[in-house]
């Protein structure tokens, strides 16, 4: 490899970054493509040597990352991360050569990447990880990624080139469970083994039938989803039975879940500082591969107990006074598991909805009326005042009322500063719920005014 292409593109890549800091702008992903239009493969070059635990899938990355990398800041090891969410080559280029000299030496010893499951199949092929975690496949930005099919093709064909990783693989997942079919990697598997309360069999599902022989599934339990004891009567495609289970969920709570777990046969109580059942499946995900990574039980569990959540993923906000929380929502699945949570909230509380549809959202939003907004129209009196906003705050305000939530109790505020001055009076917690880009400009804004990190902080 040309080293002074790889000195230039380090060079640019550092100087391009200081200066749209100094901008005031994050500057996660422009560097990296400049260092890529200078040398292409230097990923390969910068990520030589570190030992890198790599987490893709639909839902789920971003969490599932940071849970793990708090394993790495409590035993102070060296590494880097990608914790803005820039999860194209791009981003991850980026972050490898701002953490490497000018000749090309990463000085980090480790390093754990999310990265964007189309993406994968790009990014693999230069970057060599020890780890692997693929959290699961839902339909998503359909106007991008395609069919499920399509993002699972391209999940294994990143695979493909790097078969010495080792697979963290979500047993529940039938899509991801199929990946060993397909590649020779060594694969160990983790799950939840306990059907989840409130679990609806009639949840609308993104794999009902049988990835090898079209017969629908059955269950013996279901998580949310397609995810929980899938088998096919048919072809006896089914479940594996994952190393790393979680056997006994203990508490879920506003804040909070606590969960015990099979750890490759050893018993663990995990405390999870996130609440709702998908953060279950992201946590178990995260124990198996610090496991296999060789941390302690111990760490792990302190790990899991103590992160802070990745931004706009359950992140926490102090409101003037009143408690906040902000959920990316960007699909179906992930959008009614949010839905699943703020139904059983105790409390009364605010909602805020917030739907864009630029390219980093996907344009096409009629994946709304698949999500079960209904379950909001069923809280009663816990339902203070929903506020809607985006670009398609319309589109959402009329799904919302189809979904049964009283007119009345419904604003449309394109205003992102007078939409914060109504969460800041709330006599009631606040639960946002933005899109990507709608995310990343209210929590700009917010940040602007309550404090707190950037996002790429």
């Amino acid at each position: 490899m040309n080293r002074i292409k790889i000195f230039l593109a380090v060079l640019v890549c550092k100087l391009s970054r200081a200066v749209i800091r100094l901008l005031g702008r994050g500057g996660t992903a422009f560097p990296g493509r400049m260092a890529l239009k200078i040398c292409p493969d230097v990923l390969g070059a910068l990520s030589q040597g570190v030992r890198t635990i790599l987490i893709t899938g639909t839902n789920g990355k971003t969490t599932s990352a940071r849970m793990i990398e708090q394993a790495f800041i409590d035993q102070k090891r060296s590494y880097l991360s990608n914790k803005s969410g820039a999860n194209l080559i791009s981003g991850i280029t980026a972050e490898f050569a701002m953490n490497s000299s000018l000749t090309g030496h990463c000085r980090k010893e480790f390093a754990v990447i999310e990265c964007d499951e189309a993406a994968s199949k790009t990014v693999l092929k230069y970057l060599k990880p020890e780890v692997i975690v693929a959290t699961n496949v839902f339909r998503d930005q359909l106007d991008r990624y395609g069919e499920i099919t399509h993002t699972l093709n391209n999940i294994i064909e990143g695979i493909s080139h790097t078969p010495e990783s080792l697979l963290c693989l979500n047993a529940d997942c039938s899509l991801i469970a199929s990946i060993p079919e397909h590649v020779p990697n060594p694969v160990v598997f983790f799950g939840i083994n306990v059907p989840m309360d409130d679990s609806d069999s009639k949840e609308l599902s993104d794999a009902s039938h049988c990835i090898h022989c079209k017969t629908e599934y059955e269950y013996d339990y279901h998580t949310y989803g397609h995810l929980g004891g899938f088998r096919c009567p048919k072809c006896g495609y089914s479940r594996p039975i994952p190393q790393y289970a979680v056997t006994e969920i203990s508490a879920l709570n506003v804040d909070s879940s606590s969960v015990n777990m099979d750890l490759n046969g050893r018993d663990l109580f995990l405390h999870i500082n996130l609440p709702a059942v998908y953060n279950i499946y992201n946590a178990a995900g995260a124990a198996a591969a610090l496991d296999v990574f060789g941390f302690q039980r111990a760490e792990i569990a302190s790990a899991l107990a103590s992160f802070d959540c990745g931004f706009g993923r359950m992140e926490k906000f102090d409101l003037e006074g009143r408690p906040g929380r902000m959920m990316l929502v960007k699909n179906p699945a992930g959008c009614n598991q949010v839905m699943r949570y703020l139904s059983a909230l105790p409390d009364k509380a605010m909602f805020v909805v917030c739907l864009n549809d630029n390219d980093a959202d996907g344009t096409d939003i009629s994946w709304i009326w698949d999500a079960d907004f209904e379950r909001l129209s069923t809280m009663g009196d816990r339902l203070d005042q929903v506020l809607v906003s985006g670009i398609r705050a319309e589109d959402m305000f009329l799904r919302l009322k189809y979904a049964g939530v009283p007119e009345e109790r419904m604003t449309l505020m394109h205003d992102y500063n007078e939409l914060i001055d109504r969460m800041c009076s709330s006599e009631h917690r606040v639960f946002i719920m933005p899109t990507y880009t709608a995310m990343l400009d209210l929590r700009s804004l917010l940040q602007k005014r309550l404090g707190g990190k950037e996002f790429w902080e």
